[in-house]
């Protein structure tokens, strides 16, 4: 349990994201795949019944024994409100309503952030962007780890315990790698949540705030789903930055487990992106690739050779153009 993982830095790259280079090959060779590039308005209503499951589920553990409104917490609402920040990071795409109406979006994503209980939705899309647009930059891709984390979480225990500690790391990280003014929407949206926050504790109590923030925390910690936190860009395999998963937790999480493709392709929406993958199998079916995150959280646990510095990094140049 105690044993120090080998590696005492990140992985220091000097090339460019392999992403921009596929996306230019596939559509040359793959022209239809232009087609898919449209928003899709279905997300529109299952994010809407999502909510309205939520608010029955508010409802209901009202006046439950506090033990089961844990338990529910922890199987219903963790999977719902996880799957739900895919939602909203859907919506930073713009795929409900299209990038032609990028502030529908906007406001759908605050709609979609109510049963989080937390603010989350518009700080997510401005940072999201950098990460796309200059992954594995330092100081501006927020989903590196700190060098705290990769200094401290380097055994068995400790990086267990980070993984439980995931949704605090994602909530501080941006505060110490990359802070940002606060921004009008931002500020709506933390008034959004709070007056949410405010009726439904005036409505039903203590037990359903609770339930709502307990799901949220314990859905991003130490839960199967978020093995994606770490199967996405974890370096398990020297000089391979992202990772696809192809297992059935994909439909719970808007196959964000498609990630080489998602990276390539951001502007296509989650539901198509195994056709993406379909249509230019070819540069897919050899990737590393994952069909169980829960094996992805055991490994990084386990594995003495992985740690929170198991990422590529890249010193940017030129000019920055951040959200």
């Amino acid at each position: 349990m105690g044993n120090v993982v080998a590696r005492e830095d990140f992985e220091w790259v000097y090339t460019d994201q392999p992403h921009a280079d596929r996306r230019k090959e596939i559509l040359a060779k793959h022209p239809e795949i232009k087609a898919l590039m449209k928003p899709d308005h279905n997300l529109i209503w299952v994010v809407v019944l999502m909510v309205l499951a939520q608010l029955t589920a508010f409802y209901l553990v009202k006046d439950l024994d506090w033990k089961w409104v844990v338990f529910w917490a922890y199987v219903f609402g963790s999977c719902i409100s996880h799957s739900m920040t895919l939602a909203i990071h859907e919506i930073s795409h713009n795929s409900a309503f299209g990038n032609s109406k990028a502030m529908w979006n906007r406001w759908f994503g605050i709609f979609a952030n109510l049963p989080l209980g937390l603010p989350y939705s518009i700080s997510f899309k401005r940072y999201h962007m950098d990460h796309h647009r200059y992954l594995g930059g330092d100081g501006i891709d927020v989903d590196i780890p700190t060098n705290f984390e990769g200094w401290f979480f380097c055994t068995r225990f400790r990086k267990f315990i980070w993984i439980v500690l995931q949704p605090f790391f994602y909530a501080i990280r941006p505060l110490c790698i990359n802070p940002k003014p606060i921004t009008r929407l931002e500020i709506i949206n933390l008034l959004a949540q709070l007056s949410f926050d405010v009726v439904i504790y005036y409505l039903w109590g203590v037990k359903s705030i609770f339930y709502m923030l307990a799901g949220s925390v314990l859905g991003l910690g130490l839960h199967p789903i978020s093995g994606h936190f770490i199967a996405e860009h974890y370096m398990f395999l020297k000089g391979h930055e992202t990772y696809s998963y192809y297992g059935p937790l994909n439909l719970l999480t808007f196959n964000v487990g498609y990630h080489n493709e998602h990276h390539d392709f951001p502007n296509i929406p989650g539901k198509s992106l195994p056709l993406v993958k379909k249509i230019a199998a070819e540069y897919y079916d050899n990737l590393p690739q994952y069909n169980s995150w829960i094996k992805v959280l055991y490994d990084f646990v386990m594995d003495d050779t992985i740690s929170p510095y198991s990422r590529m990094k890249r010193q940017l140049k030129g000019e920055v153009k951040q959200d």
